[in-house]
């Protein structure tokens, strides 16, 4: 959690533990003991706070602040707004967390202020976020933007939202690995496969590392992954023509290996048009893009109110 000024500086930031038990249920009364736990060591009043933003992951009604379902939290149909207005007595309001990243990006990092920009967050899952003519995409029920929700191959993968072959399923951290397994299965001698049973385990830096060594069958993987994920940018980019793509998540960490393997698969797929204009960047703001962009987000609903 962070406190943060008008003009998007952290003032203060700390974290608090996510309790899951009983489907999350005690989630906002520790989310508001603890900014009033801080708040108190700092020289600022309540009645100084303008609003408070809080980002959740999984589908959001940002008009209402209903979180319809966040998997991971135990989340359903849960009324986050407005159990929070009641214990603070402030304007709160909720927002999908990529949808928040993408806005903190463009507000203070990568993005520059432009007013049409796609951003894809790469980590345990594919989150993704849309600025069209300045105003993030919420659609009609809170599902506009979901990239990583797109069905890239419907013989692949289960999927966290019941479907099969979500990109979610490939390009995430979770879907490196599960082609890597696959691999393993496949050739079980492989470097990789011999990687794997030394270590008893393997991850996604550790295909990276392996690719960066110059084994071929992770340079591969990548390779594919970067392939499917310049597919979907492209077709995503045909729908809205952004002026910049912003890759974040824990995988742009990779940074050029990443890069410069996305934006070429980009410009394979994309009109020329498109690509001509679009700039495929990593994100700067690494992960406090999220709390930034809930912070611009609380002063532009106000100033709208």
């Amino acid at each position: 959690m962070e406190l943060l000024n008008e003009g998007g500086d952290i003032i203060n930031k700390w974290e608090t533990p996510t309790n899951k038990k009983d489907n999350g249920i005690y989630i906002v009364d520790d989310i508001w003991n603890s900014i009033t736990n801080n708040l108190a060591k700092l020289p600022i009043e309540k009645n100084k706070i303008l609003g408070i933003d809080v980002g959740a992951p999984g589908f959001v009604n940002e008009k209402t602040g209903m979180v319809y379902e966040a998997v991971n939290i135990g989340w359903e149909n849960f009324e986050l707004a407005d159990l929070l207005k009641d214990r603070s007595g402030l304007p709160v309001f909720v927002e999908n967390d990529a949808n928040l990243a993408v806005l903190g990006e463009n507000w203070k990092g990568a993005g520059n202020q432009e007013r049409d920009i796609i951003a894809v967050t790469l980590g345990t899952g594919v989150g993704g976020g849309i600025i069209a003519n300045g105003v993030i995409l919420n659609g009609f029920n809170g599902t506009a933007g979901e990239v990583g929700h797109i069905i890239v191959d419907p013989n692949g993968y289960p999927c966290n939202c019941g479907r099969i072959g979500c990109l979610d399923t490939v390009a995430s951290a979770t879907g490196i690995v599960h082609q890597a397994l696959d691999k393993i299965e496949e050739d079980p001698t492989s470097t990789l496969a011999n990687y794997y049973y030394r270590n008893g385990n393997i991850d996604a830096k550790d295909i990276f590392y392996l690719a960066s060594k110059g084994d071929v069958t992770c340079k591969n993987k990548i390779n594919r992954t970067a392939d499917v994920l310049g597919l979907i940018i492209a077709n995503t980019a045909t729908i809205i023509n952004p002026t910049k793509v912003l890759i974040g998540g824990g995988l742009s960490k990779a940074g050029d290996q990443v890069l410069h393997l996305i934006t070429k698969y980009f410009q394979k797929y994309s009109l020329t048009r498109i690509s001509d204009v679009c700039e495929v960047k990593i994100a700067q703001l690494g992960n406090e893009a999220g709390v930034i962009g809930a912070a611009y987000l609380v002063k532009q609903k106000l100033q709208n109110l």
